[in-house]
């Protein structure tokens, strides 16, 4: 890997073979989440996610945004930043259309704040240091699944996802949607006992022919199928463990976790030149 230098903050390790530059970036400076880059993700498949919420993101004045879990109404939640839209998230408004009233069943429409396709994708990032909730770093097509063409319409690359402390899942790539036409294809390994006293480096060089995938500089594994050649969006998120469950309630361990971590101190984005 290649350093590169970023004035006054950490290095960007990238591929060689390649020259390099930086496109899109935030290095979570100042006090106050930079919202001409990032919303909140509150919703998903059209329904508000009772597991997030708007209140859970800070920077910390170190020069990192810090995701952290805490009680809200009574319950464990977390917060997710996008720098776009899912389609098929914002919740249906009732419309009227045609003599039967037939219902449009998208809601409501937003403009992405920044789409890219193709280039090196880089998050720097302390992980949770307990159990009860997750975190990702990820990259998501606005119009994923509505078409079985992945290629037009993109796919879920899942550059970062760490479902228990000092854990990586596999990294994926989804394609298809997220109902029955869904396909994914995954890398070979997890890994278990990263430090979660330090940071990491997580990235993937997406191009024309697949993803392949980085953790601290090594390469770490290599997808050729489910390629988008869409422009998409990028997601670093935390979600409490358990809402998706059957039950929909959190687990046990959110309730004793509170007050627990997760830190970004940068988000890149490199084309090659």
């Amino acid at each position: 890997m290649k350093k590169y230098a970023v004035d006054g903050h950490e290095d960007s390790w990238l591929p060689e073979g390649f020259q390099w530059k930086l496109v899109w970036g935030d290095e979570f400076d100042g006090d106050a989440l930079d919202t001409d880059k990032w919303d909140f993700r509150t919703t998903m498949m059209g329904k508000v996610h009772p597991a997030w919420t708007r209140n859970g993101v800070r920077l910390d004045g170190k020069g990192n945004v810090e995701f952290k879990l805490i009680i809200e109404d009574g319950r464990p939640v977390s917060s997710q930043l996008q720098t776009g839209y899912n389609f098929m998230d914002q919740p249906v408004v009732p419309t009227k259309f045609g003599n039967d009233y037939l219902q449009w069943p998208i809601g409501k429409l937003h403009q992405s704040k920044f789409l890219h396709k193709y280039g090196y994708f880089e998050c720097r990032c302390r992980l949770q240091q307990k159990p009860g909730w997750w975190s990702a770093f990820w990259i998501q097509s606005p119009i994923i699944g509505a078409s079985l063409d992945t290629g037009q319409v993109g796919a879920e690359i899942d550059v970062m996802e760490s479902f228990r402390p000092g854990q990586i899942a596999k990294h994926y790539v989804h394609a298809r949607g997220y109902g029955l036409d869904r396909v994914s294809v995954g890398t070979d390994k997890e890994h278990t006992g990263l430090s979660v006293e330090e940071f990491h480096r997580f990235g993937v060089l997406w191009d024309e022919t697949g993803y392949t995938f980085y953790i601290n500089g090594v390469e770490d594994g290599r997808v050729t199928e489910n390629i988008s050649h869409c422009p998409e969006f990028i997601l670093i998120s935390t979600e409490v463990s358990g809402y998706r469950g059957k039950d929909h309630a959190p687990v046990q361990a959110a309730f004793d976790n509170v007050g627990d971590t997760f830190l970004v101190d940068y988000v890149r984005v490199f084309d090659v030149v």
